[in-house]
């Protein structure tokens, strides 16, 4: 008999590969250690790249940007070497970025203490999908329209998301990248090849990776009193339902809506109750217990571990050691009935903070992170740095633009996070929550439970839309 578990931990709200989880600290100041920086010869590149290019504009008198989080915009202790954005807004306007240091869960804590005090802090992490429209309701973060442009070429192609977002007639989440890497399905191709399955990136290839497909090589390979387990990983189901297109929680002329009653959620909703019922779910089968084993995945007992592309971001010999030398990915499983593929979406944005001392830095700082998406040379030196830094292959890098290309083509914005702890508490219950139906609860259940709950937060919301 299956029993309901509450973790907390969290996959899908994992930061993005860009932003890695470095996430321990306590406010204490930032390490000072001398980190990872790419090479002169690199450095002189981008400058020149830079400097010569007549979409970055201006010069700045405060050189200096604050930043507040519990990851460091600078070289860290991942492996990972200078971002390309954060180089170029050295070289192109003398800029640095001064972390300051919190934790994961009291980041929100000290950032009102911070602004209480005028200390300056200038920006926020958006991308964990916490921070909006929450952050503009209490009053946290402030409107950027005065300080990015978005109809500029620098900012085109992201224009629409940003749009997407406005928020009481105003911009306050300055989306500078839509990515695909919110929620993958790794695997391991030897583990695929052993037991005469498909290749998803093949399937994907050949547009019949679909749910359907999903699900059939979970039959094929699952049989738990052999060792062999289905999926396993904990909140991956908000990433699955993504690909019905159709978010929990969505925006429309500004305001939110409330999607759980749509009938692909239900769809999707019935689909994963269904894999709970075959035991394809592998936490809480038999002796598998309720600790997430994805080394199971390198070992070959475990077809699927659907989680965000941050497992892999970080130096081979991490990502290998759990995942086996053959570890690939691909996106989410199409639903059949969409009429797009659609793949969880998220996003890298930035949050301007109340009482900032240097919006116009921060501005600038997030033209150079546009210019490195849009020029070829830069993009051409992120990817062999990234390459560099985590030994990916060719194919995996190849991968992830799909994705990301995939993800800005047709992207899926939830919002359920971004209200309220009492939304977010209610919507990840494993009780009655989005999740509860990989825990043996049927849809109809729960969906009675909490939909008018949900709903009476969403009034409450759209009907003050600044309050703080």
């Amino acid at each position: 008999m299956k029993k309901y578990a509450r973790i907390a931990l969290s996959c899908l709200l994992a930061v993005v590969l860009s932003a890695p989880l470095a996430a321990c600290g306590s406010g204490e100041e930032a390490d000072k250690t001398p980190k990872k920086d790419m090479s002169a010869t690199t450095r002189e590149e981008l400058a020149e790249l830079a400097k010569s290019d007549e979409r970055l504009t201006g010069e700045l008198e405060n050189k200096t940007i604050k930043w507040m989080s519990d990851w460091d915009i600078n070289s860290d202790d991942t492996g990972k070497t200078t971002p390309i954005e954060l180089a170029i807004f050295q070289e192109r306007y003398g800029g640095e970025i001064e972390w300051h240091q919190t934790t994961y869960g009291a980041r929100y804590d000290n950032l009102a203490n911070a602004i209480n005090s005028d200390e300056g802090v200038d920006f926020f992490y958006g991308g964990n999908w916490d921070a909006f429209p929450k952050g503009a309701v209490r009053g946290m973060f402030v409107p950027y329209d005065d300080y990015i442009d978005l109809d500029s070429e620098l900012w085109e192609d992201v224009k629409d998301a940003n749009d997407s977002m406005i928020w009481d007639g105003k911009h306050y989440m300055a989306v500078v990248e839509v990515t695909g890497d919110n929620c993958v399905i790794i695997y391991n191709r030897k583990t695929m090849d052993e037991n005469g399955l498909d290749d998803p990136a093949e399937l994907l290839e050949k547009d019949e990776w679909t749910w359907d497909a999903f699900e059939d090589m979970l039959e094929e390979f699952v049989d738990t009193s052999e060792e062999r387990y289905g999926i396993d990983s904990w909140y991956f189901e908000s990433g699955l339902s993504a690909s019905t297109g159709v978010p929990y929680i969505g925006m429309e002329d500004g305001k939110l809506v409330n999607n759980l009653r749509n009938e692909a959620i239900e769809d999707y909703q019935n689909w994963m109750y269904g894999l709970w019922q075959a035991d394809y779910i592998a936490l809480g089968v038999g002796d598998y217990g309720w600790t997430s084993r994805d080394y199971y995945i390198g070992e070959g007992k475990l077809l699927f571990y659907p989680c965000g592309l941050w497992a892999l971001g970080n130096e081979k010999s991490q990502w290998s050691k759990t995942f086996g030398e053959d570890v690939f990915f691909v996106p989410v499983p199409k639903y059949e009935k969409a009429d797009a593929y659609y793949i969880p979406t998220s996003v890298n944005a930035y949050c301007f903070v109340k009482g900032g001392h240097n919006p116009e830095g921060v501005g600038k700082f997030l033209d150079c992170f546009r210019f490195s998406k849009i020029s070829d040379g830069a993009q051409e030196i992120s990817d062999v740095q990234f390459v560099s830094d985590y030994e990916w292959t060719d194919e995996m890098i190849e991968m992830k633009n799909t994705m990301n290309e995939m993800a800005l083509e047709n992207p899926v914005f939830d919002f359920y996070n971004g209200i309220s702890s009492d939304v977010t508490d209610v919507l990840d219950s494993s009780v009655n929550g989005i999740r509860a139906t990989s825990r043996g609860v049927p849809w109809n259940e729960s969906v009675n439970a909490i939909y008018d709950q949900v709903q009476n937060y969403i009034d409450e919301v759209n009907e003050n839309p600044t309050v703080g």
